[in-house]
């Protein structure tokens, strides 16, 4: 009787736990519900939010913000302030040397002519202000490689003369030099001005050159902050319609591949020019000399192009500096180039894909390997990759952005786009609640007194 009613009371409880958790069940489906519908309208009003227009999106309840399409927006939309020669003491010095003599005319020649090339377009440019309080950035014209070369200057000078014009521009110490451009258009990159990293460490360097870590145990090029340039190309071979150097039929072309340059010491030139010696029905690379007559040694400009559009593929081994002026040539004798230096940077990464359009060899690989390589792409493929090229060659040309839609400036000018900001501060600058900037003494901006002392 008593196992009986033990079991009878049992049901009993069973029976009643049973329908608690029916009606427990029944409460959690509806909670399960609403909490479900809430997350969804949430969802749907972050998202109407991250794709509506920048007037559209609010920010909690005080104003609103947009973020353009990977950074760059749907156009360019850049204030750039250029120094004047003549507005900062020492300037003229950092352009022209200490006596003021160096031409122009032979700064903008060679390779390295991007120095005064994006000077003279910054100023004939539609983005250009004149008023320094509404610029988002500002452009500082030194030509200290020209300058360099020509014996305007020494080290030592450009070092101080750089140091003296910095200190006269309350702008820059105001950002701490972040949206101030220089141009450094050469394989010693910002190293030519030697105390580099205690002043410009945070300001945009234009340049060619993404390493120089073999001789100067730090690379001054930075990704987040820096822009990769192409060099300066022969205007006579950049020019549109040009017919100095026409590109040849790949059947008619005498090379499989060529190097034209100088050795330099550098191990993986001096691999090509043996190899030539070996395979001279292949490959062409000559020993060429820096100076003396045109001839065997040294080539003019145009025999130098006549030469390299012989050739399906150019190579552009590391010389001085990773960077090489063959890659970009090549797009212009349309000859595939490959690159045989590990450390080259490319430019406008952001928009151009490299893999259809060159090749990328590793430098302890020069010899017969590479050759045999090269030999079995056909040449339909080859062509392929020619093509590809021409769509892109524009952006290696310097020129206007109101007379081409396709430049080189077009390309930079995105670029400093993606690296534009709303506000800017340094260790040394301050603001109050009335919006004033002041510096560490609370002295207000517009009273700062020259030469201002250097972030």
């Amino acid at each position: 009787m008593a196992v009986s009613r033990m079991a009878g009371g049992g049901g009993l409880q069973s029976n009643q736990c049973t329908r608690m958790h029916q009606i427990g069940a029944f409460f959690l489906i509806i909670i399960t519900v609403y909490i479900t519908e809430l997350f969804d309208q949430s969802s749907s009003l972050i998202s109407q939010r991250l794709s509506s227009n920048p007037a559209d999106a609010p920010l909690f309840s005080g104003g609103s913000l947009y973020w353009p399409n990977r950074g760059y927006g749907s156009e360019i939309s850049l204030k750039i302030y250029v120094y004047k020669e003549t507005e900062i003491d020492g300037l003229t010095e950092l352009m022209r040397g200490r006596e003021g003599k160096i031409d122009l005319a032979s700064c903008v020649k060679g390779q390295w002519g991007t120095q005064v090339k994006i000077h003279k377009l910054l100023l004939q440019s539609k983005f250009r202000t004149m008023r320094k309080e509404e610029a988002d950035f500002f452009f500082v014209p030194i030509y200290v490689k020209c300058v360099r070369m020509n014996g305007g200057l020494t080290d030592k000078e450009i070092d101080q003369t750089f140091i003296k014009v910095l200190e006269q521009m309350p702008y820059f110490r105001l950002s701490g030099g972040r949206n101030h451009i220089f141009v450094f258009p050469s394989g010693a990159g910002a190293h030519l001005f030697r105390s580099w990293a205690s002043y410009l460490n945070r300001s945009i360097i234009l340049t060619p050159e993404g390493d120089r870590t073999d001789k100067k145990n730090t690379s001054a090029f930075n990704t987040w902050k820096d822009v990769i340039i192409p060099g300066n190309i022969n205007d006579a071979m950049t020019t549109y319609s040009s017919s100095t150097v026409k590109p040849i039929p790949l059947s008619k072309r005498k090379y499989l591949a060529n190097f034209l340059g100088r050795a330099q010491g550098k191990v993986g030139r001096l691999q090509l020019t043996e190899l030539a010696k070996q395979y001279p029905d292949k490959l062409e690379s000559p020993e060429l000399k820096l100076s003396g007559p045109v001839g065997p040694n040294k080539l003019g400009k145009i025999d130098y192009f006549f030469h390299l559009r012989n050739a399906k593929f150019c190579l552009a081994p590391r010389g001085e500096s990773s960077w090489t002026l063959r890659f970009y040539e090549a797009f212009f004798v349309e000859c595939v180039p490959v690159i045989l230096s590990d450390q080259a940077e490319l430019p406008f990464q952001n928009v151009i894909d490299y893999l259809p359009i060159s090749i990328k060899w590793p430098s302890s690989h020069i010899g017969t390997e590479l050759l045999d390589y090269l030999e079995s792409i056909p040449d339909h493929v080859i062509e392929q990759m020619i093509e590809r090229g021409r769509k892109v060659r524009c952006l290696w040309v310097y020129a206007s952005e109101t007379q081409q839609s396709c430049s080189a400036m077009v390309g930079i000018l995105w670029e400093l786009q993606r690296k534009l900001r709303q506000f800017h501060q340094s260790t040394e600058t301050f603001w109050l609640h009335n919006g004033s900037i002041v510096n560490r003494d609370l002295v207000d901006f517009q009273n700062w007194r020259i030469p201002v002392p250097l972030p």
